[in-house]
């Protein structure tokens, strides 16, 4: 820990606040770091970014890790092509591009034109392309814009012929994509009533609204589809059924998983929405419909997903129809495509591809470059080519072109990045939890590592939301097991590996499994001879930042360092802010006695104990964050730095201009990553 002098944190102020929970008094003395846009509050960010930032700047390794960085960050980037009327498109980026720029092209071996280019938004790359959606004759592209990370978003329209906007702008858009008419005259989409514009970055959603634009029109003009002004939690999202003939409503409430299908005849003038499942009692993802049989990925009575079809004219329950049953693979998505389906499975967190006729009859399996990722299989019923990319921690991704008739797969782009992915391995070992359920964990790592407990270990978690972590190629990570790290990940519970009841095994009263999972995780690696305490280090983002900062404050002598990144960090406030209300399907609501005693026991915020001696912890946040909004970084900073006890740094870092992740500029990122990896290189003494 030489070289570096003496931290001396900016103070903060205390208060005497405390609220009364059921009869629990809990002290909240930096509730004032809330108001992010106050003066005090800025001057407090200010501060602690001084401190930080000259911290990092001291670290010798800081400069070279940078450079390693931005060299292997240099190569082209693609995403999966797809197709709409008679143009290909898909992104791709230069290599160090802020953003990755949207192409077109007439045929695949065509030169591909420029149809948009985020970069040209804004001189620092902080104005991003969050959504887009073509129109079906290929000709229009609705798109939608974000600033500074926001989960706000505008949408404008783009005449694909002459490259030119259209008139059209939209506002006040957040959680909602875009579903084009088959006439390409207008979209559906949804919107929220226009916020406070002073406080719109920490103000709550509520009342979602359904609205058909159509092209030409002010928006307000747009009609009014579907709003529920006695469900304030409720939020639609509308798409057409491939013939055009139906707008398939499906209804969230938060983040719970369990969802409505309400839809409308459009070929009947004036059609009421109808209630096809009025029951949030599982999750029902809409695949496509063969006039009035529409087809659904649903977990109902399968808790790992299976393929069903419901007859709109019979639409009882007892009249449903089971086409592709419950496998021992996890079932995340299906399309149809050459009129067969392909389904996206998971087998232990790995990807897996199969395609079924439409009668439920497997077809083939898709044969994969390895144990990695998959994402694309996206078309249109009569479609017999399809995109997809292909993932895994040494693998940058590539795209492969698939031909459904044939079976056959070939490389449309493959990047090359400046390293040797035989230097490196990944295994995946399963591991036990303190109540003895089975954790898988992929590990990767230089081959001919020593087990001799004194690798630097980067051990990185999430658990939750029913997101699953599966193999994905990163020059970040790539960088940090260069300098002989190793990288693991376990699959926890509350993500979505194994389906319905790994997710529920996660959440609300049993969330502690999750934290359970990852301490097993830690205590597993360093048994192992991978690592050892003063060689560990933890990190995760949002609800990982929650995961890092209960596992820190619930067993600090078990890791070195911990990076949380825009993490959820006070349980008892969290539903106060913008989307925050969403979560209490996963976490409870502390408004709730028997969630409050829960979350309590648990907070990061409020499980601090003054004279503990902590990890080295890095605190990352944004100022522009509107999901987890800034807050929760601040008051867990201000309260960690004062119970802290001992010569480990605890810094916070909060990024300008910048939201929850989404779209953050390519400069922004290196820059963030090499202060991690300088953070972490400098107190695990690499």
């Amino acid at each position: 820990m030489s070289g570096i002098k003496p931290l001396k944190y900016p103070p903060s102020r205390q208060t005497d606040q405390t609220d009364d929970y059921h009869g629990t008094v809990v002290k909240d003395p930096y509730r004032w770091l809330e108001e992010p846009d106050s003066k005090e509050t800025q001057a407090w960010v200010n501060a602690q970014n001084q401190v930080t930032f000259n911290y990092l700047a001291q670290i010798p390794a800081r400069e070279k890790i940078k450079q390693r960085l931005t060299k292997l960050w240099d190569y082209e980037k693609y995403g999966i092509p797809f197709k709409k009327g008679n143009k290909y498109f898909y992104f791709k980026n230069d290599g160090l591009q802020n953003q990755s720029v949207l192409y077109t092209l007439e045929k695949l071996n065509a030169k591909p034109k420029v149809l948009l280019d985020p970069n040209k938004l804004s001189a620092d790359g902080t104005v991003a392309l969050s959504e887009l959606s073509v129109s079906e004759d290929g000709n229009l592209l609705a798109y939608g814009i974000s600033t500074s990370g926001s989960d706000w978003q505008e949408w404008k329209i783009k005449d694909i012929t002459t490259g030119k906007d259209l008139s059209d702008h939209l506002k006040w858009i957040k959680f909602s994509g875009v579903s084009w008419t088959n006439d390409n005259q207008g979209f559906f989409y949804s919107r929220y009533d226009q916020p406070n514009t002073e406080t719109k970055f920490e103000d709550v959603n509520y009342y979602q609204k359904l609205y058909y634009h159509k092209l030409g029109t002010a928006q307000s003009q747009d009609t009014l589809i579907y709003q529920r002004s006695d469900q304030k939690e409720w939020g639609f999202s509308g798409e057409l059924t491939e013939d055009g003939k139906y707008l398939i409503i499906s209804v969230w409430q938060g983040t719970d998983r369990r969802n409505l299908v309400f839809y409308q005849d459009l070929t009947q003038p004036n059609a009421k929405v109808i209630e096809l499942i009025s029951k949030f009692e599982a999750d029902y993802s809409f695949i496509d419909n063969n006039s009035n049989i529409f087809y659904f990925r649903t977990d109902v009575g399968a808790p790992r997903g299976k393929i069903i079809a419901i007859n709109t004219q019979k639409p009882e329950v007892k009249n449903w129809q089971e086409i592709v049953s419950q496998s021992t693979e996890t079932l995340r998505g299906v399309g149809i495509i050459n009129k067969q389906f392909v389904a996206s499975y998971l087998q232990d967190a790995r990807s897996q591809i199969k395609i079924f006729d439409l009668k439920g009859k497997l077809v083939r399996q898709v044969e994969l470059a390895g144990i990695g990722s998959v994402a694309g299989f996206r078309g249109k019923r009569h479609d017999q080519e399809t995109f997809y990319s292909f993932t895994s921690f040494t693998t940058p991704t590539t795209i492969y072109r698939y031909d459904m008739v044939t079976g056959k797969t070939q490389v449309f782009r493959s990047p090359k990045v400046d390293f040797n992915p035989n230097d490196y391995e990944t295994k995946q070992v399963f591991y036990q939890s303190k109540d003895g359920t089975q954790i898988p964990m992929f590990i990767t790592h230089k081959k001919g590592i020593k087990l001799d407990g004194n690798n630097p270990t980067y051990l990185y978690g999430y658990g939750g939301f029913n997101v699953s972590l599966t193999p994905s190629f990163s020059v970040s990570l790539l960088v940090w097991m260069e300098m002989g790290g190793v990288y693991a990940v376990p699959n926890l519970r509350g993500g979505g590996e194994y389906g319905k009841k790994w997710h529920q095994a996660g959440i609300k009263s049993s969330k502690q499994n999750v934290f359970d999972d990852f301490i097993a995780a830690a205590e597993w690696l360093i048994s192992k001879k991978y690592t050892q305490k003063s060689k560990l280090a933890i990190a995760g983002g949002s609800n990982g930042g929650l995961l890092v900062g209960a596992c820190m404050t619930q067993r600090p002598d078990l890791f070195a360092a911990a990076v949380a990144s825009v993490g959820v960090m006070d349980m008892l406030r969290f539903h106060k802010f913008t989307i925050g209300w969403a979560w209490t399907s996963e976490y409870g609501c502390p408004d709730n006695k028997e969630d409050f005693q829960v979350l309590y026991r648990y907070s990061p915020l409020h499980n601090l104990k003054p004279g503990t001696a902590y990890p080295a912890t890095l605190i990352t946040t944004a100022d522009h964050d509107d999901r987890v909004v800034p807050s929760h970084s601040f008051k867990f900073a201000a309260a960690l730095q004062a119970a802290h006890k001992g010569n480990a740094p605890v810094l916070i870092r909060t990024e300008t201009k910048a939201g929850h992740g989404s779209g953050k500029p390519t400069s922004k990122i290196i820059e963030e990553v090499a202060d991690k990896w300088a953070f972490l290189v400098h107190n695990l003494e690499i």
